[in-house]
């Protein structure tokens, strides 16, 4: 945009960006953490960034209600607006999830999976009590697409290298339990990869079971459909995705799913002045539907919504200056996923030819193609760091949970002493006998 024609404004919960394909290496410890999220404000210098959520949309006013981090409420005019709230965990109500599930779709979960995962470890060594170890020791993770497959092959990976230095723990103390509704994981690969992914976890001592779900889990106590019985302290969650529920709030149209029904230029339907794009957003698939199939929409992934959002950006402007909107048109160039150290599936598609790859060479390529996809070239380069610095040294196998609750031992060293019982009943004697004294000097 030239110098002055218009301001742009961020409205989000967090002051930073996730690159969520590598929150599994995250949850390794094969990335830091610092290193996968982008600081919104840093890399947008020209924007107006707000922490905050947008809670409603008055489309007649065009205004928009923040709700910021602190303080009341306020309105915010805007011309134009892009709607990219993403999309939250999909899940069911099922008893003991909310209470013992651990999510994967923030950079804080990720952290926090990697401290429970070590301190069950230190848990299990620590203590004689078969059943404590057993629960400590055995992870379920219920979901097995991209985000399901990945954590449980990064998170293996980890505990199997965290075990050589406990005395206690070795990796066949341990128990991976990967759960799908479906009857195959990683579908995004195809049939030949995925069954190749599961047979690969398979010889690591992961049990898989598919074309099944979780019944209940309350207190960690795992129950199946196929009538499979576990408890666990480690319950991951990945099972797919949904749009952000507060779009239902914005009075904007909506596909059967919940996402926002988009035309192909990424306009929201009925509007001229609404794009959206992203996981929220409901997307004609043009090329899927040249094909032939009429009911083709872009999938929820990163693949699609970084090009999506050079197609939004340019049709902005050209909504702001009075030019034609440019549909969104992107073949699918495949599909790459890690599965631990050295580990992986990828599928390469170059016009009608597809290329499989497994194993080393297919790590490689997931860890090529999302390295340059992520967002800043400072980025690019801590991330590559960490790579290279972990060919040469080993992997940090430290649990830093206190970072949940970090005031609590400050806390315990600075409240205040309890009064001594003796002190207590000696001043509940000299109360006793001080009616007593006056009455005598009355006298």
């Amino acid at each position: 945009m030239r110098y002055g024609e218009a301001t742009v404004t961020v409205v989000d919960p967090r002051s930073y960006m996730t690159y969520q394909p590598f929150l599994p290496e995250t949850a390794a410890g094969s990335i830091s953490p610092r290193h996968v999220v982008v600081p919104l404000r840093r890399v947008l210098p020209k924007a107006e960034v707000l922490t905050g959520r947008v809670t409603t949309i008055d489309q007649d006013r065009k205004v928009a209600t923040i709700s910021p981090l602190v303080g009341e409420a306020y309105e915010l005019p805007f011309d134009y607006l892009v709607v990219a709230l993403g999309a939250v965990s999909r899940t069911f109500p099922i008893p003991g999830l909310a209470e013992q599930g651990i999510g994967m779709k923030g950079i804080e979960e990720a952290i926090g999976l990697r401290n429970h995962v070590l301190e069950q470890l230190d848990k299990a060594d620590s203590t004689n009590d078969e059943e404590i170890r057993r629960k400590a020791l055995t992870f379920v993770f219920i979901g097995g697409g991209f985000a399901g497959a990945e954590t449980i092959g990064e998170v293996e990976d980890m505990a199997r290298d965290a075990a050589k230095y406990y005395n206690n723990v070795s990796r066949e103390d341990m128990r991976f339990v990967l759960v799908d509704a479906a009857d195959k994981i990683l579908p995004e690969v195809g049939p030949k990869l995925g069954q190749y992914g599961k047979e690969h976890l398979e010889s690591r001592g992961v049990e898989i079971y598919l074309s099944t779900s979780m019944d209940s889990c309350v207190d960690g106590h795992v129950v199946l459909k196929n009538g499979l019985e576990v408890d666990s302290n480690t319950i991951v969650w990945t099972a797919g995705v949904k749009p952000n529920p507060a779009l239902g709030r914005y009075g904007l149209p909506l596909g059967p799913r919940g996402h926002v029904d988009c035309e192909p230029t990424l306009q929201v339907k009925g509007t001229d002045y609404i794009w959206a794009a992203g996981d929220n957003a409901q997307v004609p698939d043009l090329i899927g539907r040249k094909a032939g199939n009429e009911n083709a929409w872009c999938p929820p992934n990163a693949q699609h919504a970084l090009r999506q959002a050079r197609v939004l950006g340019d049709n902005v402007i050209s909504g702001m200056r009075g030019f034609p909107q440019k549909d969104y048109s992107h073949a699918n160039k495949g599909a790459v996923a890690g599965l631990g150290l050295h580990k992986g599936v990828a599928m390469i598609v170059m016009g009608k030819m597809k290329i499989k790859l497994k194993g080393r060479l297919a790590w490689y390529m997931h860890r090529g193609y999302h390295g340059l996809a992520m967002p800043t070239w400072n980025r690019k380069i801590r991330v590559f760091a960490d790579w290279t610095l972990a060919m040469f040294l080993k992997r940090e196998v430290v649990a830093l949970g206190a970072l949940e609750t970090p005031r609590e031992e400050f806390y315990e060293a600075a409240k205040p002493a309890p009064v001594a019982a003796a002190s207590k009943t000696e001043s509940r004697s000299k109360a006793e006998d001080k009616p007593k004294a006056e009455q005598a000097k009355a006298s």
